[in-house]
């Protein structure tokens, strides 16, 4: 079995997404598959999966508004070095926001795998078709520009604009891959996390095989397992779902990947013990700043030697406790909006907070969701690694509860392990609390919950 490293040099001399495809080899087994079948990317080579030619698509800004992940992957995979503007619209877009990212973001023409979408005025055309036999162009000298939606949006879309050399930057990170390694993600390609992994799938010449919103995890575990899935990612969130299952060892990949949420302990310690033989990474990365770091030797957060690297492709500093991040990976602006991401020096504010302890740095949540009780700062994220690193919790919601004393007080939702009961282990995790936090910081309230809510983009919904 052979390996490849992919490197700047290699990705920078292609022009396009479909160029680098080609140079990786196009044998059968190279394939984009769903739960409704698969895509052998050689058929590609010469033929479309659009109702268009590609070429109508030339310098035009595209919005690929499709139900199914297949079909916008295939669609950007066409288009990528030929269109102005791939515009990705993730699954749970709200139909009234489409004008406003039309507007924001210049879209001329939409491609649909569905029935015509509300509240669009544009021309619409249908993708994710059988692959069609028509010349296909060999001019992809556009530099395309990818806009991607930032997670956990409310209000007004956010877009950022990233292009193809933003985005295949991270995949130069040392990681040797086999060629006939099969990718797959519980993240949906539309997000920044899931597009990282199908760009490394079809970059390194491997398969990708995609989940769907819809289908239930354990069929998706099934079907990775079928598949022969060898490097798989998703965040804290899916993995402890995913862990819930009786499907979670039907599968047996070399690489398992997390990022998107902080990443305490636990979690690492159970994919560890279910995936015994596998290499268990985590990744730090957001749509703005792009991957700044990935960790890979089982520990939660990440070595304080990272910051202050002037030798590293991501440069990071600490900032007033929070995260900073500079490097050619960071997306180029919002779409519709002049504001710039990164200041005079090139650094980007995450937002991330993180603290020192000992020689490493561990993440305890995002600035804007500090619980304020009675003026002292509590990150749920933080109370979450706790609660977790008990043995029956299977995950957890930490937030907060408004209170007329201190303003608002720690209540914590708790998902316990199949065939446990919350009453018989509530007194353990209380004290375990009590053993690791301040008092401030210990959950005035704990409920037991079924189930907690994970958005699309696979993080626990805290608005919920």
């Amino acid at each position: 079995m052979t390996s490849s490293l992919c490197t700047r040099q290699n990705l920078s001399d292609r022009k396009s997404l479909w160029d680098l495809v080609a140079a990786a080899g196009l044998p059968a087994r190279r394939i984009i598959a769903d739960a409704d079948g698969s895509v052998e990317l050689a058929k590609l080579d010469g033929g479309t999966t659009l109702d268009i030619h590609p070429d109508a698509c030339r310098d035009a800004s595209v919005l690929i508004l499709a139900k199914q992940q297949k079909s916008a992957a295939l669609a950007a995979l066409e288009l990528d070095g030929i269109a102005r503007r791939i515009i990705l619209c993730p699954p749970d877009l709200a139909p009234s926001h489409l004008p406003l990212v039309i507007a924001d973001a210049q879209a001329q023409l939409a491609l649909t795998d569905h029935a015509s979408p509300q509240s669009s005025t544009l021309p619409l055309h249908k993708c994710g078709l059988s692959v069609s036999r028509i010349r296909q162009t060999h001019n992809r000298n556009t530099r395309t520009e990818w806009v991607l939606f930032t997670s956990g949006t409310t209000g007004r879309p956010k877009m950022l604009v990233h292009t193809l050399e933003t985005l295949t930057g991270p995949i130069d990170d040392g990681l040797r891959v086999a060629h006939d390694a099969v990718w797959s993600t519980f993240y949906d390609i539309r997000r920044y996390g899931g597009l990282q992994i199908l760009l490394r799938a079809l970059v390194g010449g491997g398969a990708m095989i995609l989940s769907e919103p819809s289908e239930a995890v354990a069929a998706f575990l099934t079907r990775a397992g079928e598949y022969g899935v060898t490097h798989i990612s998703g965040t804290p969130s899916h993995w402890r779902r995913a862990l819930m299952s009786d499907a979670a060892n039907r599968m047996n990949p070399a690489y398992v990947r997390l990022s998107g949420e902080v990443v305490d302990q636990a979690i690492l310690n159970a994919l560890r013990q279910a995936y015994p033989k596998a290499d268990i990474a985590h990744a730090y990365a957001s749509t703005e700043a792009g991957v700044a770091f990935d960790v890979r030797d089982g520990r939660a957060g990440f070595p304080a030697s990272l910051i202050g690297d002037p030798h590293a492709k991501a440069q990071m500093r600490i900032q007033d406790g929070s995260l900073w991040i500079k490097s050619t990976r960071i997306a180029e602006g919002y779409a519709g909006n002049s504001t710039t991401l990164a200041g005079e020096d090139g650094f980007v504010d995450t937002g991330d907070m993180v603290v020192l302890d000992g020689d490493r740095y561990y993440f305890v949540g995002r600035r804007q969701g500090i619980i304020n009780v009675g003026g002292q700062k509590v990150h749920p994220e933080e109370v979450e690694a706790i609660i977790n690193q008990h043995p029956g919790v299977q995950m957890c919601l930490v937030k907060a509860r408004p209170s007329p004393i201190t303003g608002a007080i720690v209540v914590a939702d708790i998902v316990v392990k199949p065939g446990l009961h919350f009453e018989s282990i509530q007194p353990e995790i209380i004290d375990h609390c009590r053993a690791a936090l301040p008092a401030h910081k210990i959950p005035a309230l704990m409920r037991p919950v079924s189930s907690l809510d994970v958005g699309v983009a696979g993080k626990i919904n805290r608005n919920a």
